[in-house]
């Protein structure tokens, strides 16, 4: 069973942190549909910007399953070790340090997997967080800035020197964003580099890919990103694959609408109605993208209550029921 610190997780299958998408409801959801762990969406380093709406909402962790892993990102020590501190007195038991971000807009900061560059610093910012904390700190990386400085594995190495205890690679550099394919020999490389538990991440969309990729790199889990957008329950079924072999099916009908509407009334609580409604849209626009249900996600991307929002989606479902529709197919 894999281990980070003092935590065994329930499983080697880790839901990534995606900005704007793994929120708390969002990740209960995964958690208890069969994720091993779920990271938060990243939060800026700048405290000062915490008193912000957004930000007050990505700091509340009350009722998430243990461990509670919290992503901060930034590019100056003192800031970055603050932040650790502070997260850790609101309940976080873990760190995530983000360093595979490779927006625009955060890269630009020389944040997220701009640090990449900068290896004094990445061991600067690495060794301040470690040393302000006493619960685990992990780091997320790219192999690389560019193709042609793919320096993975030297970020590995200073990252275990500095004491981080788990390391997460996404196949591409920085350069590549999400484009082409992922490339997991230089995952590979960098688990035969250093002892610390590492996580491939990148284009794993299903339990046979997240073997075959378990099986090419020697990893001790998987990270899961994009692919669980509207399949909230893929790392469950990754997990379940990877210890028996078996394969899990789809959920049917009724159990897609009941995670569905969960999912919603729990963006409710949070959000509240207004923001809750609008955040609604992308969710069920992501559980509906296979099921060929474009005139549907049209009408309920205008709807602007809760209430219709829920009574649009039982309707859909009973439509769905009545003419035989098997959305997992």
């Amino acid at each position: 069973m894999t281990q980070i610190g003092p935590y065994k997780l329930d499983n080697n299958v880790i839901l990534a942190p995606m900005a704007g998408v793994t929120d708390k409801p969002f990740r209960q959801l995964c958690r208890d549909l069969g994720a091993g762990l779920a990271v938060s969406e990243m939060i800026t380093s700048n405290q000062r910007l915490w008193n912000s709406r957004k930000s007050q909402w990505r700091l509340s962790h009350d009722g998430e399953a243990n461990p509670r892993s919290i992503q901060i990102a930034g590019n100056e020590p003192a800031t970055m070790a603050d932040a650790a501190r502070a997260n850790v007195d609101n309940g976080a038991q873990i760190i995530d340090i983000n360093m595979g971000c490779p927006a625009k807009k955060v890269c630009k900061k020389a944040a997220g997997s701009a640090l990449m560059r900068d290896e004094k610093l990445v061991a600067n910012i690495l060794e301040a967080v470690v040393n302000a904390v006493t619960v685990p700190v992990t780091l997320k990386i790219r192999t690389g800035w560019s193709l042609q400085q793919r320096n993975g594995v030297s970020i590995a190495r200073i990252a275990e020197n500095c004491g981080i205890q788990a390391l997460a690679i996404h196949g591409r550099t920085r350069s590549c964003g999400f484009a082409g394919d992922a490339e997991y020999a230089t995952i590979a490389e960098i688990k035969g580099a250093v002892g610390i538990p590492i996580f491939a991440n990148g284009d794993i969309d299903t339990p046979q890919k997240a073997k075959a990729v378990l099986e090419s790199t020697g990893a001790d889990g998987v990270m899961i990103g994009r692919a669980a957008q509207g399949k909230p329950w893929i790392c469950g079924q990754i997990a379940h694959y990877l210890e028996s072999g078996q394969l899990q099916p789809d959920p049917d009908n009724d159990q897609i609408a009941t995670i569905m509407l969960r999912h919603l009334s729990e963006l409710y609580n949070l959000y509240g109605e207004y923001m809750g409604v609008r955040i609604a849209r992308k969710h069920v626009g992501w559980y509906l993208k296979q099921a060929g249900a474009k005139v549907f996600k049209s009408q309920f991307f205008a709807i602007d209550n809760a209430q219709a929002q829920i009574d649009s989606i039982n309707e859909y479902f009973q439509s769905c029921h009545s003419n035989n529709k098997d959305l997992a197919a």
